[in-house]
């Protein structure tokens, strides 16, 4: 008898780490130990294996089987562990190559038939083969598609436990077995939300394009019918394509999350909408054990959408701050701690007050002065200092709508030009600095160097300062929108009319 070994991924967030799975067999009483750290449903991958080994005509030992999991130190969870440890004691008894099984990566959970089942999470395992530098992995057939988007890597499918070991070696006659397809989808169909649908607004689409070049956050506040989620639902519409390195991290998140994956990685910026009911746990991501990405990572690199936003709870809103910060969701446990990107642009949407009209031009508020404080009051100053730009949406008259001509307004595509050239005059100023927009930036950045614009153009957000209506991140912030806004005019410095334009978006509600 020998030792079996092979390979495996263990996912912590979207970083994966390369898993040593060695076999034993030993002359002592009957039993099937997993010993090196493995979480309940790794733990149960003894029966999964010994009934699938058994169908798949490749019956295990009866003898004692210990596999040992290294490093013994990392947490491991889920069941994408068991070709594996299959192999590993099917390679331990002799019965598939030692040498073959040592070269590849294994990934995927069994059935009790013997096949393969699709398991989540198959992109970010092959990208940390790869990165580990692992040149070849075996997947279940059903997710090939989805493991051939990583470059520079040999992919096995498989069907069935039985196929892996005639491909490793075994003396094993094939059969013909229908393999556990999973769930795809198509490439998304084009997205039909024209920016050109929003009647009016014409601040409020302006202010758009501004969030959409810089990268900023956004606040509108105003009563219900006033278009906030109309605007919100077309800022995707208006953002470049994803980059390569940005596709990735969107697909793998989806892959992570257990949502179908199209034939090719996601090209168009994500956009979630969680219902205010939500939990800090849906908005950022949790678990016990195997900590899947919430609505907050599910959003990077595209838009995140709080709709009712002082209804959601405090502690769920405030949870975004570090993320806001950071570019990075951090989620901690006692054994581990996963991260997951947080690159996203968050819009926020809320009423003026509970009953909406507060400060319509239409109707009247039957709120009482407490009433509208508490309910505005949900939003914490510190996490309204993190919204760049921060705009009161009124509802449009018949005047205004008659007077709203087709060929004024905006379409998604003209503004996807102007966020396009904007951001590429942005991306050429900040080459080299690791940032890519101007929301990124740091004020500090901004305030030094060559970047320091004269006392004369900052003179409105000096005097706001003065008069304590900004803090000193919402001065920073004026910085950073009032640079967009010359990205979008196309000159070369911020000048005084951006400058007040930009303090106008920061405090236009």
């Amino acid at each position: 008898m020998t030792v079996g070994r092979t390979w495996a991924i263990a996912l912590l967030g979207l970083d994966g780490s390369l898993i040593e799975v060695e076999a034993d067999i030993s002359s002592q009483l009957p039993k099937f130990i997993i010993i090196g750290l493995a979480d309940r449903s790794l733990g149960e991958a003894e029966g999964r294996v010994r009934q699938a080994a058994a169908n798949a005509g490749c019956r295990l030992s009866g003898q004692r089987i210990t596999v040992n999991l290294s490093p013994a130190s990392l947490p491991k969870n889920g069941s994408g562990f068991d070709l594996a440890i299959a192999l590993s004691c099917l390679a331990a008894d002799n019965v598939v190559s030692n040498d073959s099984i040592n070269d590849v990566v294994h990934i995927g959970e069994l059935g009790l038939d013997g096949r393969l089942r699709p398991t989540p999470g198959i992109l970010p395992a092959v990208l940390a083969a790869v990165r580990a530098g692992r040149t070849t992995v075996m997947v279940p057939a059903g997710n090939e598609q989805e493991a051939r988007l990583v470059p520079n890597v040999r992919v096995i499918p498989v069907t069935s436990l039985r196929d892996a070991a005639i491909w490793h070696g075994a003396a094993l006659s094939p059969l013909p077995e229908t393999p556990i397809l999973a769930t795809v989808t198509d490439a998304a169909p084009p997205d039909d939300l024209d920016l050109a649908d929003i009647v009016g607004q014409e601040d409020a689409v302006q202010a758009l394009l501004v969030a959409a070049a810089g990268g900023h956050h956004l606040m509108m506040l105003g009563p219900p019918g006033a278009g906030k989620t109309m605007l919100a639902a077309r800022l995707p519409g208006v953002l470049p394509d994803l980059s390569v390195a940005e596709a990735l991290d969107v697909t793998s998140i989806r892959s992570l999350a257990g949502q179908p994956i199209g034939p090719a990685l996601a090209s168009r910026p994500p956009f979630e909408n969680p219902h205010h009911t939500a939990s800090a746990a849906a908005i950022l991501g949790g678990g016990s054990k195997f900590i899947r990405p919430g609505a907050a990572a599910r959003a990077a690199h595209g838009v995140l959408f709080l709709d009712e936003a002082p209804e959601f709870h405090a502690n769920v809103l405030d949870a975004l701050r570090q993320p806001l910060e950071s570019g990075t969701i951090s989620i901690h446990r006692s054994h581990a701690v996963a991260h997951f990107p947080g690159r996203f642009q968050l819009v926020l949407a809320a009423n003026p007050c509970p009953c909406g009209q507060y400060g319509s031009r239409e109707n009247t508020c039957v709120c009482p002065p407490n009433a509208i404080r508490r309910y505005l009051g949900r939003l914490s100053g510190p996490l309204m200092d993190r919204i760049d730009i921060q705009l009161r949406v009124h509802r449009i008259s018949r005047a205004e709508m008659l007077m709203s001509g087709e060929s004024d307004r905006i379409t998604s595509s003209r503004g996807r030009e102007i966020v396009a050239d904007a951001r590429q005059r942005g991306m050429a100023r900040l080459q080299g600095t690791g940032w890519a927009t101007n929301g990124q930036v740091p004020g500090s950045w901004l305030r030094t160097g060559s970047r320091v614009l004269s006392r004369q153009v900052t003179e409105p957000i000096d005097r706001a300062l003065e008069r304590g209506s900004i803090t000193m991140r919402g001065y920073d912030r004026v910085l950073r929108v009032a640079w967009t806004l010359a990205d979008i005019d196309a000159v070369e410095r911020p000048e005084k009319a951006h400058i007040g334009r930009a303090l106008f978006l920061r405090k236009g509600i």
